[in-house]
């Protein structure tokens, strides 16, 4: 086996172990279907292994396949951010974090810790990416972000995790609802209404934090629409189609912006949980600088 892989046959193949349709995988790289099947076969020969099952119908990755589709999303993020790092380098900066997050962080965490870090390190470039926290963790695997901020408390070597703010909940309200801030009283008001909720795709973990605190309340919800966005769960409040329960840095300003309230709900014992993600092997001067500040 020859040590000296031909990135464009890697590339070709991430992409074919991605669509496991060769037209379609051809296509995207623009490229014949024969010449696709010439770079796979070249690849296999190159690493002496069988990559692909296929047959007239199907295309299936080998054991061998699926351990290199990861290897080979990792590396293609690895030089995607080696190749950025040299440009931002080459401009006269530090270098480049690439970061991910969830609405709530850009409201108070984000932009207090970039206040810190270019007022110490002015020449370190951030990029960022809002994602869902699955995407977040798919992306720190595939070394497509640096850090990620994330509404989970577990997640699978090599990322790290760790908490870095806890927060009351709120319940968002129609602005014309009966019940107010004034004559609220408990969750148990509105055990009769739907609620809208984030999605348990937008993390498991936190959508149990939520049901644990209806079941606290002593009723079962009736969940009527579920999102993975802030804007469209207000929207979808403010149009009186059920009311909600959010983190409470979500509703900063929220209320003069659209026709909703927002009623704290201090009481429940229950927090929102913010953490920081990151890989454990990921080295890097500008990322190690922006970390003490984490």
């Amino acid at each position: 086996m020859s040590n000296q892989l031909d990135l464009k046959y890697l590339q070709s193949f991430r992409v074919l172990a991605q669509e496991l349709h060769f037209r379609k995988a051809a296509e995207k790289l623009y490229i014949s279907q024969p010449g696709l099947s010439k770079q796979i076969q070249h690849l296999e020969t190159q690493l002496g292994v069988s990559l692909l099952e296929r047959d007239r119908r199907n295309v299936r990755l080998t054991p061998s396949g699926e351990y290199l589709k990861i290897r080979a999303n990792y590396l293609s993020g690895y030089l995607d951010q080696t190749f950025s790092q040299i440009k931002v380098i080459e401009a006269g900066l530090e270098g480049e974090i690439r970061i991910g997050f969830v609405g709530s962080a850009m409201q108070e965490v984000i932009p207090n810790l970039i206040k810190k870090c270019t007022a110490q390190f002015p020449n370190i470039h951030f990029v960022f990416d809002e994602m869902s926290n699955k995407a977040q963790v798919s992306a720190l695997q595939n070394n497509q972000i640096d850090l990620g901020f994330v509404r989970l408390q577990e997640v699978s070597t090599p990322i790290a995790i760790r908490p870095i703010q806890k927060e009351h909940f709120a319940l968002v309200i129609p602005k014309n609802h009966p019940i107010q801030a004034s004559n609220f009283k408990s969750l148990r008001q509105f055990d009769k209404e739907p609620f809208i909720l984030f999605s348990s795709d937008y993390s498991s973990t936190y959508y149990n934090n939520i049901m644990s605190i209806f079941s606290d309340a002593g009723f079962d919800p009736k969940v009527s629409h579920k999102s993975i966005h802030a804007n469209t769960i207000f929207r979808l409040v403010e149009n009186g189609l059920g009311v909600a329960i959010v983190p409470i840095s979500l509703t900063l300003d929220v209320e003069k912006a659209i026709d909703i309230q927002v009623i704290q709900l201090h009481k429940i014992k229950q927090r929102a949980i913010l953490s920081i993600a990151w890989r454990k092997d990921q080295h890097f001067p500008a990322l190690e600088k922006v970390m003490q500040f984490l």
